[in-house]
C-alpha cells in the first residue's frame, strides 16, 4: 500500500475512535487546513492550534462522522471520497452528505487538509442561524 495512503487512513481510524492524540501525532507542526468561509468552521487555519480550532469548532457543530470509501494517491497527496453521516447539534437535523478531503502528506506527517463537502446540504442541515456569508 501506498505510505501517504496509510498516513491518511491511520488518521481517520484514529479520528474514528476519538484518539485525538493519535491524530495529532500524524499532524505536521506547520499544518494547514481549509474548507470553505460558509460554514462556522470554515476558513484557513494554520498550525496545530489551528487544526485543534478547526477541529473543536466542527464538533461544537456536528456530531459527524466520515466514512472513506476510496483512497487515490496522487503523489504527496491523497484524496478520500466518502461520506460525512451523523446529526447538526443546533437543529438536530440529520448530515448525509458526499465529501472530498485532500490530504498532502510529507515526511509521513499531515502537512495539508483541504475538505470539500456538499456545503449546500450541510448549510441546510445546520440551518440558517448557523449559515454565514
Amino acid at each position: 500500500m501506498n505510505e501517504n495512503v496509510e498516513v491518511v487512513r491511520r488518521g481517520y481510524e484514529a479520528y474514528a475512535r476519538q484518539d485525538v492524540a493519535a491524530v495529532m501525532a500524524l499532524v505536521d507542526p506547520d499544518i494547514e487546513v481549509v474548507q470553505t468561509e460558509l460554514l462556522p468552521w470554515g476558513g484557513v487555519h494554520r498550525g496545530l492550534e489551528g487544526a485543534q480550532t478547526f477541529f473543536r469548532l466542527l464538533a461544537e457543530h456536528t456530531d459527524a462522522m466520515p466514512e472513506p470509501v476510496a483512497y487515490i494517491p496522487a503523489g504527496n497527496d491523497v484524496a478520500v471520497v466518502g461520506k460525512l453521516r451523523g446529526t447538526a447539534r443546533a437543529s438536530g437535523k440529520r448530515i448525509d452528505l458526499d465529501i472530498v478531503h485532500v490530504w498532502t502528506v510529507r515526511d509521513g506527517r499531515l502537512l495539508r487538509f483541504a475538505a470539500y463537502i456538499d456545503t449546500p446540504a450541510m448549510l441546510e442541515a445546520l440551518g440558517e442561524e448557523s449559515a454565514r456569508g
